[in-house]
């Protein structure tokens, strides 16, 4: 799952980078509002830690934008205001949850587990590919009752290959949509290659049946073999 955080203070924001991307989220950090702001514009994602308090464009705006476009991401709006008044304010306009510096991060993660699990109508927690399962909640990955340890980027390429299950995946398209490189003088692809040697073996040695193949030339495809 994608989150953002917006949040000025380098240390915190690389903080929370930190602590999410080790709990399997894939996360993009913004230190302005503006830049904040751009992203949401730009990606989808699927909740946004937001402080109030940013240069230039500063959360309320970012939230009012947002909600005015009728956009339901789940927002947790992260702040220094303790106020009765901020807390209406943050909430008033659209915000899931509120939750005041300092704070710890278990419970940080916690909140985010929440607005997660309510979640928007369109949004997808558990994928599934005959006896491989993801719980995009728990951040947790099985193959037949086994728990699969995967990085935090072999976590991101297992759902974009379970969200792709049965179609032919690209390097450009993991570059674009797992690596979220887009413009580079040289090509992934050796890098792509390595992470699906890796998730291959994970996913697949121990097992008979194997889901994970490559199409030479083209990609890759994660689906059951044909009968």
């Amino acid at each position: 799952m994608r989150i953002l955080v917006v949040e000025d203070e380098k240390k915190v924001a690389l903080t929370l980078q930190k602590g999410l991307e080790s709990e399997h989220y894939e996360v993009q950090v913004a230190l302005t509002g503006e830049d904040g702001f751009f992203l949401l514009s730009e990606r989808p994602f699927d909740l946004v830690v937001l402080d109030l308090m940013l240069p230039g464009r500063d959360g309320i705006e970012i939230l009012r934008a947002l909600r005015k476009t009728h956009d339901r991401t789940p927002v947790l709006i992260l702040t220094a205001r303790d106020t009765i008044e901020d807390k209406i304010l943050g909430l008033d306009l659209g915000a899931d949850d509120y939750l005041v510096k300092p704070f710890a991060f278990p419970e940080l993660s916690a909140r985010i587990r929440a607005l997660l699990r309510r979640g928007r109508s369109d949004q997808v927690l558990k994928l599934k590919l005959a006896d491989l399962e993801m719980d995009l909640v728990k951040h947790t990955a099985v193959r037949g009752q086994q728990p699969l340890l995967l990085t935090a980027r072999e976590f991101a390429l297992l759902e974009f290959l379970l969200r792709h299950q049965g179609h032919v995946v690209t390097r450009d398209m993991l570059a674009r949509e797992v690596w979220m490189e887009t413009e580079r003088a040289t090509p992934l692809d050796n890098v792509i290659d390595v992470h699906i040697g890796r998730l291959r073996r994970k996913i697949d040695e121990p097992f008979r049946e194997k889901l994970l193949r490559t199409v030479r030339g083209v990609g890759f495809i994660l689906s059951e073999e044909p009968s």
